[in-house]
């Protein structure tokens, strides 16, 4: 908590937008709670309480300030992300620079690269690429050198060089919801149950637990349904060894062929990151990666991963401590964790 009321003061100090609805300050000496942004004059950092809602600041007796109005419910930063993202989502914004995104919004390029990250997560690129990304994956006529024109790509080595990394497939397969992708799987018992392999040529594209073989095979069957995918325990052999020696604390050096956005994969990386039997919470791990703030966002990567025990999410925790959800139950997070412990 130490930490956050440090970077709180800073944000005060420098009057940053971009954590304006993360906190209010109030000033004991006057009685008044403000925004982080808020244009009066900075009080002496012995005389401010920090509270995470305006609420709370009035529950202990602080009037809302009048210059910058803390309970009105307008947060500037977000606001600003909002209007960054509705450019970005028009044809033109396909190849808008953080320059033109400035000058558009009457900002300077710094203020918005800081508020945008700080409010969606990922810098405005970063952004611009997902969307481009989603763009060639709707397509439209002309194939794929037509959608990839479209999306905003200069090239087609463009969208080549950063398609194996994002889409975890070729972008003609991708645009096609993965018609003509190979996928074999299969099925083997584990400490946790029952865990489903699926892997492509590249690598390992999905591992699931469950109680029921029927209901792992519909989920991969849903997750890729214009694949081809096929049972066989052969191919699979190899990688389903090293996964129960994962379960005992080796490390899983297992290719792995997954989409994710820039986000997502910092913060996958981070979870592969933690140490067998450590936990770090949502709001470490979005420290760690540069986001701070985004714990909720951090949380929801999580949940998206679709490669269980590889990529360790059952590894980060609640603000507390506690195991919160689990794609795979909650008894497995902890199970998964006392395993690797001992």
């Amino acid at each position: 908590m130490l930490g956050a009321m440090k970077r709180w003061w800073s944000a005060v100090v420098r009057r940053d937008p971009a954590f304006d609805g993360a906190f209010v300050f109030a000033v004991v000496s006057t009685g008044i709670y403000c925004r982080p942004s808020c244009p009066a004059r900075r009080p002496l950092a012995r005389n401010v309480r920090f509270f995470s809602t305006p609420r709370a600041a009035e529950r202990e007796g602080f009037r809302a300030c009048r210059r910058c109005r803390p309970a009105s419910g307008a947060r500037p930063a977000v606001d600003l992300a909002a209007r960054t993202c509705a450019i970005l989502a028009t044809p033109d914004g396909a190849t808008a620079t953080l320059a033109d995104l400035a000058r558009r919004l009457d900002v300077s390029p710094h203020h918005l690269q800081r508020t945008f990250t700080r409010a969606v997560g990922v810098s405005p690129k970063e952004y611009q690429e997902v969307l481009r990304f989603e763009r060639f994956r709707t397509g439209g006529p002309g194939g794929v050198s037509a959608s990839l024109y479209r999306a905003g790509f200069g090239s087609p080595s463009r969208l080549y060089e950063r398609s194996r990394s994002r889409l975890g497939m070729t972008p003609a397969t991708y645009q096609t919801g993965g018609k003509g992708m190979d996928i074999t799987y299969d099925i083997v018992d584990c400490p946790l149950g029952r865990a489903l392999l699926a892997a492509t040529p590249s690598g390992i594209c999905a591992v699931s637990f469950g109680d029921r073989d029927r209901t792992l095979e519909s989920d991969l069957h849903a997750r890729f349904p214009r694949a081809s995918i096929r049972r066989d325990a052969r191919l699979l052999r190899r990688a389903g060894g090293r996964l129960r020696r994962v379960f005992s604390g080796a490390a899983a050096d297992l290719p792995l062929d997954v989409r994710a956005t820039a986000f997502q994969a910092r913060v996958w990386r981070e979870l592969q990151a933690i140490p067998a039997g450590a936990t770090r919470t949502y709001g470490d791990i979005a420290r760690r990666i540069g986001r701070p703030g985004s714990a909720r966002a951090v949380g929801r990567a999580c949940a998206s991963n679709p490669i269980a025990l590889l990529i360790p999410c059952h590894r980060a925790v609640g603000g507390d401590g506690t195991l919160t959800g689990y794609r795979w139950g909650t008894e497995r997070k902890k199970r998964l964790l006392r395993m690797e412990r001992r």
